[in-house]
């Protein structure tokens, strides 16, 4: 049993590492993404930099490659698997082996995570997602409201504390962790309002 956890955490590791922020925008733009904007390598900062279209792109990549680490997972382990492939991908997505550990905030892992574990939790968090940039304009309000309201809206949906429900506390703590810049900024009222890239 021990080596189909091990499989599962170091295959969805491997995969939430591959950057398709970083890999994307360097073969079509010939820069690193992460020296632009925010110096963030996820699909926000993409879009802030390069544009709805390439910030799309990234997020799409990133679901699949969540949805991969899952669907390992699943098949090794069952609904423990994905819980577990689910945060080994987010893990390797927030510190890339492949490039010196710098990636994105876990964002749109998580929103993919969200849709994976039940489909009705993704449409609230993605409702209140959007609610809350109506209301603030900064994406980072939006990612670290959702972050917090997390795993307590998948609690409602399913009482009980399943290794589901661990996972959304892990994704709760690592997004607002990433993101202690962006309450920093927005303490001191700094924090930017967003608008999409023209590139």
């Amino acid at each position: 049993m021990f080596w189909k956890y091990l499989l599962v955490v170091v295959a969805g590791y491997l995969l939430g590492s591959v950057s398709s922020a970083i890999i994307y925008i360097k073969k079509k733009y010939n820069v690193d993404v992460r020296e632009e904007g925010s110096g963030n390598a996820g699909a926000t900062n993409v879009a802030r930099t390069h544009g709805l279209q390439a910030g799309l792109i990234t997020l799409g990549f990133d679901m699949v490659k969540t949805a991969l680490s899952a669907l390992i997972g699943w098949w090794l382990l069952g609904e423990t698997g994905v819980a577990v492939g689910c945060a080994a991908a987010l893990t390797g997505h927030c510190w890339p082996i492949y490039f010196n550990f710098r990636g994105g905030k876990g964002v749109s892992v998580s929103a993919c995570i969200a849709l994976l574990l039940d489909w009705r939790f993704f449409l609230i968090l993605l409702v209140l997602f959007f609610l809350t940039f109506f209301l603030s304009k900064r994406v980072s309000v939006c990612s670290i409201t959702a972050a917090a309201a997390y795993p307590w809206l998948y609690l409602l949906l399913h009482p009980g504390l399943s290794p589901a429900f661990y996972l959304c506390l892990y994704i709760m703590v690592l997004v607002i962790v990433f993101h202690r810049s962006n309450i920093k900024r927005l303490i001191r009222g700094e924090e930017p309002e967003f608008h999409f890239g023209k590139k």
